[in-house]
């Protein structure tokens, strides 16, 4: 008897199938629920290592003379600087930044915090500084403690919650770090407990823009 090459799946193989598909469902329903909520595209996952580096060097060593500027290179900077500004009429400049503000639709900023949680935002780079601050305050644990955004090296806090995405220089992306701003004995005491939501730790989701 010739048999047409298909075969029931095994019991086991059946069973991991309908776990899977259980999970999806469930991840499924928990992504529109945080959509509700949260009205973001939000993305948590762990860090390795608690210093703070916002850019990555490559490890490949380059020769000395790669980094050599010598007096006839500043004088050509110098001229070719001179130049393109006296080319640069404020108008050409202006035309030449709404062409690179259209071209980016979307900035992702990581915000890093302490206990090496990341958590990682979509935002439109026309929405401000306060739309992340306001965006956090939503999801970390203690919204009622005092807290600051900051960008390093070198260490330097963002204050300004009018300046845009694109004016902040978060294009496409940047990585920014949180920390309570209170006195060292009170910022100990709430570094020993959780930052976010347990409900924004233990969820995987996505979404559109609230702010």
């Amino acid at each position: 008897m010739i048999g047409d090459g298909s075969s029931p799946l095994p019991l086991n193989r059946r069973r991991l199938t309908n776990i899977d598909s259980m999970e999806a469902a469930s991840a499924k329903a928990k992504l529109a629920a945080a959509k509700e909520k949260f009205g973001r595209e939000i993305h948590v996952f762990e860090t390795e290592g608690p210093s703070p580096i916002q850019n990555e060097v490559p490890s490949t060593e380059e020769s000395d003379d790669v980094y050599e500027f010598t007096a006839e290179d500043y004088h050509r900077v110098i001229a070719t600087k001179k130049e393109d500004n006296y080319l640069k009429t404020r108008k050409i400049r202006e035309a030449e930044e709404a062409a690179r503000r259209s071209r980016v639709t979307k900035a992702v900023i990581r915000v890093r915090f302490p206990d090496n949680h990341t958590l990682e935002v979509t935002f439109h780079p026309s929405e401000t500084i306060q739309c992340l601050y306001d965006l956090i305050m939503r999801v970390i644990s203690r919204p009622d403690l005092p807290f600051y955004l900051y960008t390093t090296p070198p260490k330097k806090q963002i204050k300004d919650m009018t300046q845009d995405i694109f004016s902040t220089g978060f294009i496409p992306g940047a990585i920014v770090y949180f920390s309570y701003d209170l006195p060292k004995a009170d910022a100990t005491a709430a570094n020993s407990a959780a930052f976010l939501l347990d409900e924004v730790v233990f969820e995987r989701f996505g979404g559109h823009s609230w702010c």
